[in-house]
């Protein structure tokens, strides 16, 4: 049996090196991750212990010194795969800032990156990556009180960091194999739940739209996307909560706005995804 166990503890903080990202330190024990989602990259260093989780219709586990990048929009879990749980380090980098690095070391416009749903097993990224959160970390802890050089050597390892995961494991996103006649059909109703997220929706007012039953709306919904329809605007709901929050709306107003039905149900749902409650993650 293990001498010791993570406890569940999680600091989210910002960093001017990488303008909209988020960044995590954290260790986890009995914290799970529902399925969810982010819009960035979901660039993690598990740097003790394990991670578990669900990605890419199969079962993965991340040790120790391993990278397990997620492509943004996509679904994925997340739980211990250990007895002691784990401690990890995580960037969750804009589309764009990925997407402009791949084509400046390219020297010309390039396809966005993607990246194998494979865990990373490569000790010498492990290490940049951890270097340079380590240093972003130090350097946005200090604020104003930041020397120059610091600030210099965070970004000269940000970049390298992120450079060597593109250069060694960036591929380009395959075209998706799906069924032209449904897609339509599963965009009319992503439109649908997104279009005004307070007012309620039945299934059968998606079903009416696309002119199936509500039976195989919801089948047609869950298989395209992974999640039935209330889960799915459930975490849009959470993805669109960030942005007021990040600009200081309060935490009860950001609920009713994106229609939870108080602060206490957005509060739940929110630290199933985040690992966190809503208000210490806009302190950061």
């Amino acid at each position: 049996m293990s001498r010791f166990s993570f406890r569940d503890s999680a600091r989210y903080w910002r960093s001017p090196l990488l303008p909209g990202a988020e960044l995590l330190t954290a260790e986890y024990h009995d914290h799970e991750f529902t399925a969810h989602w982010h819009d960035a990259y979901t660039i993690p260093v598990i740097e003790e212990g394990a991670e578990c989780y669900r990605y890419s219709g199969a079962h993965h586990v991340a040790e120790a010194g391993s990278v397990p990048v997620i492509n943004p929009g996509e679904l994925h879990t997340g739980a211990r795969a250990v007895d002691e749980g784990w401690r990890y380090r995580v960037m969750y980098v804009p589309v764009d800032y990925l997407h402009t690095l791949a084509s400046d070391i390219a020297g010309c416009a390039q396809p966005l990156p993607w990246f194998d749903a494979e865990v990373i097993r490569d000790l010498d990224l492990a290490r940049r990556v951890a270097h340079a959160h380590c240093l972003m970390e130090a350097q946005a802890d200090n604020g104003p009180m930041a020397a120059p050089a610091d600030l210099l050597a965070a970004e000269d390892a940000l970049i390298d960091a992120l450079s060597t995961l593109l250069t060694r494991y960036a591929r380009t996103r395959a075209t998706p194999l799906a069924n032209a006649s449904h897609e339509p059909r599963v965009e009319v109703m992503k439109a649908l739940l997104a279009a005004d997220l307070a007012t309620p929706l039945r299934v059968a007012d998606l079903a009416r739209a696309i002119g199936l039953s509500p039976f195989h709306a919801t089948r047609l919904f869950t298989h395209a996307t992974g999640l039935p329809p209330h889960a799915w605007r459930t975490q849009l709901r959470l993805q669109r909560a960030l942005a007021p929050l990040r600009a200081g709306a309060s935490v009860a107003d950001v609920a009713a706005a994106q229609g939870f039905t108080d602060q206490s149900h957005f509060t739940r749902h929110f630290r199933r995804m985040f690992g966190v409650p809503p208000g210490r993650w806009q302190a950061a």
